[in-house]
């Protein structure tokens, strides 16, 4: 590897890693995991390791994207294809014959058919979540790109609290945002949640007529892309003089600051999810509490590290997380606060700087 490629120390570990594994080689589609191992955007790429053969680094796509690779990664060898040679055919002619074969099982069963047609004898070995879990550290320039996104994601949230008022629907709500995202960055990093009043009882409630009333409170969970990196922050507009909502709101509160207060290296996600989850249970509402903490953010909006019951994952400085506890009583309310935040050599920095 080359200093040329940003992300070369991330490509090396790969490769060791592969090794440890006795894999001869390994090949990758994910759009976004060849992103984070060699810089490239590309929707159509096939991405070799040959771990065997000298530790070579081969990335395989059509025309369109040939020059856009050169000028991106010029360290990094390219090879086209074209009417009648796909991948499979390049694949073969890279030399390539691995009795360990490293890949993604999240591809689509053809794609993996067709591996197993094209090495028989090749035993198929998912390196998806090894890729994961390389990925879930992030590099200096993916830490800035993300504190970005999150930054622009406050001043969207700003601009919009500013635009809605009572009267509108979730999905004009959710338009003026959608708007703003475009305008200013890369569109949604997922589809924006708008939920008025009781609807924010659905954790994932999709906006539909529903009109925002005056001293109801608004739940909007939003996330911009912004130079190829997603944010990720839930607010809510709380209801007004309604005893319920603001004593579920202090305890939402309470969990959101906890989990914030213990999230550092050397936690697990397991553990940091419990420090959360213990406060709205010791309150009665541990069931209302249906999801995990948190989840990594970064070239997708779910991600490792996942802050969930159970996990066993270390968090480690230049990891990215959500700290998102929730509660949700069907047919009255919900509520759910969500920062996005960096595991530092310390303890964390808060990403989100919306006012809650």
């Amino acid at each position: 590897m080359t200093d040329a490629n940003p992300c070369a120390e991330r490509l090396d570990s790969l490769m060791r890693l592969a090794a440890r594994r006795r894999l001869d080689a390994v090949v990758l589609f994910g759009e976004a995991n060849i992103r984070s191992l060699t810089g490239v955007v590309c929707d159509n790429g096939c991405l070799l390791l040959d771990v065997a053969g000298g530790r070579r680094v081969v990335f395989h796509t059509d025309f369109r994207y040939v020059p856009m690779v050169h000028r991106v990664a010029p360290w990094l060898e390219v090879k086209e294809t074209r009417r009648g040679v796909g991948f499979m055919d390049l694949l073969r002619r890279d030399g390539i014959r691995p009795k360990r074969l490293g890949c993604e099982h999240s591809i689509p069963a053809s794609r993996y058919l067709a591996l197993k047609k094209c090495f028989p004898r090749a035993d198929l070995v998912n390196v998806y979540d090894d890729v994961l879990s390389l990925r879930a550290v992030k590099s200096v320039d993916e830490i800035t790109r993300v504190a970005a996104a999150a930054a622009l994601n406050d001043q969207i949230w700003a601009q919009t609290k500013k635009s809605i008022k009572p009267g509108m629907t979730e999905k004009d709500i959710q338009r003026i945002i959608q708007t703003w995202m475009i305008a200013l960055g890369e569109g949604e990093a997922f589809e924006t949640i708008v939920c008025a009043g009781a609807n924010a009882a659905e954790c994932h409630h999709v906006p539909d007529d529903t009109v925002w009333r005056k001293g109801e409170p608004l739940l909007v969970d939003m996330g911009v892309k912004l130079d190829g990196v997603c944010s990720d922050m839930t607010r809510n507009i709380k209801a007004a003089r309604d005893p319920e909502y603001s004593k579920i709101y202090d305890i939402v509160l309470e969990a959101n600051q906890a989990g914030i207060a213990a999230a550092k290296p050397g936690i697990t996600g397991g553990d940091l999810d419990a420090v959360a989850r213990k406060i709205i249970r010791k309150v009665g509402f541990g069931k209302a509490f249906g999801h995990s903490l948190g989840h990594g953010v970064g070239y997708e909006i779910h991600e490792e590290p996942c802050a969930r019951q159970k996990s066993k994952t270390v968090l480690e400085p230049g990891m990215i997380v959500t700290i998102e506890p929730g509660i949700y009583l069907e047919g009255r309310l919900g509520v759910r606060i969500e920062d996005l935040v960096l595991i530092t050599t310390t303890g964390c920095e808060v990403l989100s700087h919306s006012a809650k």
